[in-house]
């Protein structure tokens, strides 16, 4: 039988390393979003637009879908986090079968088929089913005025909204990323191969997108989180109590961009990634009520995919078929 090569037994090491240095490369994308990471506007713009290319995702739609996050925390009438969760008495109106579907859709395995559609999939489909809403809105135009309208169509584009991006920047940077990451996906298939480029590239995305994906979910998903609805919600409760903070080797610190440290990001989101730790430390003997998670307690996490309303808390989908209410 052949041995594998001494070249090959690098590949998963360089694997791994290219899925640490794409999370942190997403780390400062989400700083420069904020406007954060350099203090020149300008080169936060650029520095964005750059580090989302390498992941695939364009930075300015996404900042600002991640600016109302920052908003809204802990108001989950507003904002249910990346995995859109339902509150009980939604889940309990759905059938048995999509209980069953729901409870699948949000099981942690699924960050890995999600994570490839976030960065791979999503963003071209974005532009792809916009541009298809775009036709036939000018078209609509065309068949309501004649042809006469075709005069007026610049305008009509300068004033069209989609509803998979909302202004004419989004839409821009939706565009410029397109052409960068097929651009490069093309070059380095060629380069490469595509079979090998798609297989390393495929495997680097689908585990970064992962690991950011879980980190995100668990920093706002855990056990007493601030959970709460429209009436009598606080931006400060919400960024202090509906916010974890997790306990990480040193290594995974750096290579997460000090985001772990989210309680005071969520304070204040203008800290840079390199001042976080040493404010979260300045101010510790504030946040002493605030929830510190450690690796081992993820999985608590993800069992809380289902919002309380009555009861401003999450609960798990066990919990709520236990009640006399959901039987």
């Amino acid at each position: 039988m052949q041995q594998p090569s001494v070249g090959g037994w690098f590949v998963p090491p360089v694997l791994a390393l290219l899925v640490l240095f794409s999370a942190r490369s997403f780390s400062l994308m989400h700083d420069c979003g904020h406007g954060s990471l350099f203090s020149n506007p300008r080169l936060n713009r650029m520095a964005g637009f750059l580090l989302g290319g390498l992941n695939a995702i364009p930075q300015y739609p996404w900042s600002r879908g991640h600016a109302f996050h920052h908003k809204h925390n802990g108001n989950w009438a507003l904002y249910r986090g990346p995995s859109a969760l339902l509150r009980v008495d939604q889940f309990t109106r759905l059938s048995p079968r999509q209980q069953v579907l729901y409870g699948v859709s949000r099981h942690p395995l699924m960050l890995f088929p999600g994570g490839f559609f976030y960065l791979i999939l999503r963003p071209r489909l974005q532009l792809l089913l916009g541009s298809w809403e775009w036709i036939r809105a000018m078209a609509a135009h065309v068949r309501h005025e004649g042809l006469a309208a075709v005069v007026q169509l610049p305008r009509h584009t300068l004033e069209f909204r989609s509803s998979h991006w909302y202004t004419r920047g989004e839409f821009a940077d939706l565009l410029a990323n397109t052409v960068v990451v097929l651009s490069s996906w093309w070059l380095m298939g060629q380069w490469m191969g595509h079979g090998l480029f798609w297989c390393c590239y495929a495997t680097v995305m689908t585990l970064s997108a992962a690991i950011f994906i879980c980190i995100f979910f668990v920093q706002h998903n855990f056990p007493g989180s601030y959970a709460h609805g429209m009436d009598g919600w606080s931006y400060f409760r919400g960024a202090l109590e509906g916010s974890s903070n997790l306990l990480l080797p040193s290594i995974l610190h750096w290579f997460s961009a000090d985001i772990a440290f989210h309680s005071i990001h969520h304070l204040c989101e203008r800290i840079p990634n390199y001042r976080l730790r040493a404010c979260h430390q300045a101010n510790r003997h504030l946040l002493t009520h605030c929830t510190y998670l450690r690796l081992r307690d993820i999985p608590d996490c993800f069992r809380l995919i289902l919002w309380d309303s009555d009861r401003n808390k999450l609960v798990s989908i066990p919990e709520v078929q236990a009640t006399p209410a959901a039987s």
